[in-house]
């Protein structure tokens, strides 16, 4: 469904945005009342429930209808489509800017002063704004964690504060993020004000309480990673488990918002009415099905197999980066992520193992996956 359509029935030409939403669920369906918002911890801000990922958003007209509908907080990354995704964020964001709140992320390698000031300066030209409100470290896992203590990256992002060219401070993770999260906690100064975490109805129940711990610490809790892969399978027939997957996440009350990646108008259909709407045993079921048809290619990316591996692979990653290819259909962000791991982690070092004896806890073959790795990216 393009933009102009969503004019032609009248929803986004709604005079307010809770009218507009309305409107909107009222062509899926949906229930609900209006947008529905959160406070993200100790920010303030106040955020609407189901915001926006703009990972793979290729055209600015999908951003620019959900904030003319009332989504206020738009999460993207430089390194997003070979660097243009900032582009199109900004293009969304001509006229709207006073409205929406902007998240972004500073390259993962970036440590030094340096590096973390060009990071946010090239930002801000690429998102053709004068602040970014919430700046992230990019990528945080438990081998890397210590980041966070980094002298040099925190006197950079002070400064930037400083000079009013950043608001507050953010992490991401995929992986171990407990540990990431407990070492946020750790921070004397808590110099970190939110944390965007993969978190789904497949993760371990330490991540919940990792994220009930931070949001109790008065850190801002973002959800990515909400559909657990979002594959498409048979097995459910035209059902979906996206909304039921979303309402997971969002029942979670120390859980802000979630920022799930809408590539169409379609998928901001089915995103944003979730809002206001209740988790039921239906979408129980559901999501009971969808995690029977991927249990086989559905990575959790929890790293516990990684000690497991004699040659060190980097096998979250690698899951992560085949994710992005076979799922996402995101083959660019795919090989960038799998760029980030040096060869002696990558696929190609487990060419010296006859047989792989890394060992999953939920039971994925990991020899396979790593076989898949290495035709698509070695």
């Amino acid at each position: 469904m393009k933009r102009r359509d969503f004019l032609k029935i009248g929803i986004v030409g709604a005079a307010s945005a809770a009218a507009g939403l309305t409107g909107l669920r009222g062509a899926s369906g949906a229930e609900g009342a209006g947008p529905v918002y959160r406070i993200l911890g100790r920010t303030g801000l106040k955020v609407t429930v189901v915001s926006f990922g703009a990972m793979l958003t290729p055209e600015h007209e999908v951003m620019e209808a959900a904030f003319d509908l009332g989504i206020n907080y738009v999460d993207t990354a430089r390194r997003y489509m070979n660097g243009r995704n900032e582009e199109i964020v900004g293009r969304a964001l001509k006229g709207r800017r006073d409205k929406v709140f902007v998240a972004t992320k500073t390259q993962p390698g970036s440590i030094s002063r340096k590096d973390i000031i060009t990071d946010v300066e090239t930002s801000l030209s690429k998102l053709k704004t004068d602040r970014i409100d919430v700046i992230q470290l990019h990528n945080l896992t438990g081998k890397d964690k210590t980041r966070i203590m980094e002298p040099e990256t925190r006197a950079a992002l002070l400064e930037l504060r400083k000079e009013g060219k950043v608001r507050f401070f953010g992490v991401t993770t995929h992986t171990d993020q407990a540990e990431v999260l407990d070492a946020l906690l750790a921070d004397p100064e808590r110099l970190f004000d939110t944390a965007l975490v993969g978190y789904n109805f497949k993760s371990a129940p330490a991540v919940k309480e990792a994220i009930a711990r931070a949001a109790k610490a008065g850190v801002g809790i973002t959800a990515m990673k909400t559909q657990a892969g979002g594959y498409k399978t048979e097995a459910l027939g035209k059902m979906s488990p996206h909304q039921a997957a979303l309402k997971w996440a969002l029942m979670d009350q120390n859980v802000t918002h979630a920022i799930p990646g809408m590539k169409d108008m379609s998928m901001l259909q089915e995103d944003m009415s979730v809002m206001g709407m209740r988790f039921t045993a239906r979408d129980a079921r559901v999501l009971d099905r969808y995690a029977e048809a991927v249990k086989g290619v559905y990575c959790h990316l929890c790293a516990i197999c990684e000690p497991t591996c004699p040659k060190k692979v980097a096998i979250s990653i690698i899951n992560r980066s085949l994710l992005y290819a076979e799922s996402y259909g995101a083959l660019d962000l795919a090989r960038s992520t799998y760029a980030e791991i040096g060869t002696a982690s990558s696929a190609s070092a487990c060419g010296a193992c006859e047989v792989c004896v890394a060992q999953c806890a939920h039971g994925l073959d990991i020899g396979l996956k790593m076989k898949r790795a290495k035709s698509l990216f070695a």
